[in-house]
């Protein structure tokens, strides 16, 4: 067994290309060997700012050999099938074996030396290579077939234990030959084997392992701001980027002008991180202090002195520009701001982002007015100071977007809303809300729960969700260009950690019916569903089709009322989906969802979730997994007598005339017909129907769960005690009737058949 060891040296590879490097050479290199017939182990793949490295442990020195056993026609077949047979096989028909009338190719095929089989997979591999951009350079360069790789590639070492592979690649031949550090040791260095290749290039000043790299700036950043009485604010993708531009780094602590400090930290820290790659430190007392950590690639003999003070004027520039911009934004009220949000486009079906905040500041207003979100103090002053807020915070949520820290540095969108709102002496309430209603903008991220920022964050997302939906821009299969399933998740987030009893057909009728109204104007396809909608065939043929489609207005409005119905149960169905996906995390089964769901009639998700964990905690006992298999059996029997376990039809089964011993809507049997067990039953139905309806009535679903409990001992013996198809029509229908009556009764709560188990 021996070790392999392969180096792909190239100009600099891009940091945030690296992980995907070395994913992809495991990839391509197991495939590789695989398809020769040689199974890898361990793989060790390294990157650096100049090359992709991998060493393979313990490979055969040769592949095994193998006899491969091809079957071809009959022996009786005409002559033109055998002879087609002998050319796919390569073989002579004295070579093939007559087994019971067919043809067997027993082909033997010798192992081959790994070395061999390694020289030809090194070509492939680096052909194959999927960079996420990719050039070519040189005279070769002149034609499509020439290499294509991330940076022009400078050579490649290939050793099978001391023995080199000779391959060539885009005119880049094998060798034992490396290169260390660009400035420590820029000359060759001969590689023996895998053995000693890291090492050989430590002594060199190049770490080749990213994992040891990241460890030393991670250690090294936060001990150099600790030795100056400073903490350093964690921040791994800057470490994993740092790794990614060094090949022997060299954490170092500088500092700034104190003065930056009146610039809001997100920006100073969002300067040090995208512009220069720094980390930023805190001081004793948690706020941002005037330093930074910069990591250097060398390894300099002043101690990085020199180097400090390079990098603290490049960062006080970029800090100047920033102070500029936040002084220059101030100077102008968000109100102005917003005055140039009709300059911007949001989409071109749902116009420009000053129509958006107009549309959000309705939304958010109505929240108010139908209280689905209430003041901290729910009294009429309380309520009047929110409907204040929601509508100051909601028309400048946006105005941010046309600052120039905002046209510098997009991620600070919201958040610069939120200063400069304050620097203006608006209330905290809106200040926040300005600031945090994109929130919460990922799975995991921070909920608002403050009034203000609520109704405004919600209706933000809602406006979003309705506009696309509208336009039947809703996500299709992987893409989601306008982020709606974020959208909808946020959505999801904001009900149930606010507890909002959202009526989702009242809000698509306040948010969504400006939506269909317009795009009866603005698309042929829109307007000609109205038309088919509004006027009858002779109206269309009329010569005043025209002057009487233009004074449609009414009519306009209640087809947006009617078409408003469909955009939500479109919107209900995404957002259960959305739901499932955030529950199954909180361990809340998504077939309960869907039982849930299926009833129909609830677009309030914080009641249908409070519905669904009351169901998960009832399944979860031993009454609720006996009443599921009570009630498959129950609706199995109903289907198979062609009857229906549908509420709709509960205790409909047969054409009876009533005698006696009322069973359920429309059915009586005689008393000297009915057991103990069909009365049990029978008084069991009489009182869990009406609990469990009232209970799920006043939303107390626990009580509704106990209330099917009780159906569960009735139910077991009537299965056990009687014959449901019992040979007199009477008794059987009755029966039927009994079962569809505690389906009925079941589905009122949940619908058990999209249940699992």
């Amino acid at each position: 067994m021996t070790d392999f060891l392969l180096e792909l040296r190239s100009e600099e590879i891009p940091a945030r290309m690296q992980a995907g490097a070395r994913a992809e050479l495991d990839k391509l290199f197991r495939a590789q060997l695989a398809a020769a017939g040689i199974t890898v182990g361990d793989l060790s793949i390294w990157s650096t700012p100049r090359r992709l490295a991998l060493t393979a442990r313990d490979l055969p020195d040769a592949t095994a050999a193998v006899s491969e056993e091809v079957k071809g026609p009959r022996s009786s077949a005409p002559p033109q099938a055998l002879e087609g047979f002998l050319r796919k096989t390569g073989l002579t028909q004295d070579q093939l074996e007559d087994r019971d009338g067919v043809w067997f190719a027993v082909i033997d095929k010798p192992g081959r030396a790994t070395a061999e089989v390694l020289a030809e997979a090194i070509p492939a591999i680096v052909r194959g290579f999927a960079w996420p951009k990719s050039m070519r350079w040189g005279k070769a360069s002149a034609s499509s077939e020439s290499l294509r790789w991330v940076r022009p590639l400078s050579g490649i070492v290939a050793i099978f234990g001391e023995e080199l592979i000779p391959c060539e690649v885009g005119g880049v031949a094998s060798g034992y030959a490396t290169r260390g550090h660009r400035f420590h040791c820029p000359g060759e260095i001969t590689i023996g084997s895998a053995a000693d290749y890291a090492e050989k290039l430590r002594a060199c000043h190049v770490i080749v392992d990213h994992a040891e790299r990241q460890d030393i700036i991670r250690d090294g950043a936060a001990k150099a701001a600790a030795d100056a009485g400073l903490t350093l604010v964690a921040d791994e993708g800057l470490v994993i980027e740092n790794a990614g531009l060094t090949e022997w780094p060299v954490p170092l602590l500088g500092r700034f002008d104190e003065a930056f400090l009146e610039v809001p930290p997100e920006v100073i820290q969002l300067t040090a991180r995208v512009n220069q790659k720094y980390f930023v430190v805190n001081g004793v007392d948690g706020k941002l202090a005037n330093g930074f950590v910069c990591t250097a690639n060398i390894d300099a003999i002043d101690g990085g002195a020199q180097i400090v003070a390079g990098n603290r004027k490049v960062l006080a520039a970029r800090l100047s520009d920033a102070r500029f911009f936040w002084e220059q934004d101030r100077k102008i009220r968000l109100e102005e701001h917003a005055k140039k949000l009709d300059r911007i486009t949001f989409h071109e079906k749902l116009g420009t982002v000053a129509a958006k905040v107009h549309r959000v500041t309705e939304l958010a207003l109505w929240l108010v007015q139908a209280d689905v979100v209430r003041p901290l103090e729910n009294s009429p002053q309380g309520k009047i100071e929110l409907y204040n807020n929601v509508r100051d915070a909601a028309s400048l949520s946006k105005a941010d977007l046309v600052t120039e820290m905002v046209g510098e540095f997009p991620e600070l969108q919201g958040l610069m809303g939120g200063y400069y709102a304050r620097a203006e002496g608006l209330p905290d309430a809106v200040a926040d809300a300005i600031r945090d209603h994109y929130k919460p903008v990922g799975q995991g991220d921070d909920v608002p729960t403050a009034p203000v920022t609520v109704a405004v964050a919600l209706a933000d997302k809602l406006d979003s969700l309705l506009g696309f939906f509208a336009w039947n821009l809703s996500p299709t299969g992987s893409k989601d260009p306008f982020a709606l399933r974020r959208a909808g998740i946020a959505f999801n987030s904001l009900c149930e950690a606010n507890n909002l009893r959202l009526n989702l057909s009242d809000a698509a009728l306040v948010g969504g019916w400006r939506f269909i109204y317009n795009r009866v104007y603005a698309d042929e396809h829109f307007q000609a569903a109205f038309i088919e909608y509004y006027f009858t065939p002779e109206q269309l043929e009329d010569d005043r089709f025209g002057e009487w489609f233009d004074k449609s207005e009414e009519g306009l409005w209640t087809y947006a009322k009617t078409d408003t119905a469909r955009l939500t149960a479109k919107l209900l169905s995404f957002l259960a989906d959305r739901l499932k996906v955030q529950q199954r995390e909180a361990g809340v089964r998504h077939d309960l969802i869907d039982a849930v769901f299926a009833l129909g009639g609830e677009d309030d998700l914080v009641r249908l979730l409070a519905r669904v964990k009351a169901l998960q905690a009832f399944m979860a006992t031993e009454d609720g997994a006996n009443l599921l298999a009570g009630y498959k059996r129950a609706a199995n029997i109903l289907k198979q007598a062609g009857g229906s376990s549908t509420p709709a039809n509960a205790g409909a089964q047969g054409d009876l005339e009533p005698t006696s011993a009322d069973a359920g809507p429309g059915l009586r049997l005689s008393p000297e017909y009915m057991t103990a067990h069909d009365a049990a039953l029978l008084d069991a139905l009489d009182t869990a129907e009406p609990a469990a309806a009232a209970a799920v009535a006043e939303e107390r679903f626990t009580d509704a769960m106990a209330a099917l409990a009780s159906l569960r001992a009735p139910i077991d013996a009537f299965f056990e005690g009687v014959m449901v198809n019992d040979p007199d029509e009477a008794v059987r229908a009755y029966r039927l009737g009994l079962l569809a009556r505690f389906t009925g009764a079941v589905h009122g709560v949940a619908d058990f058949s999209k249940i699992e188990g």
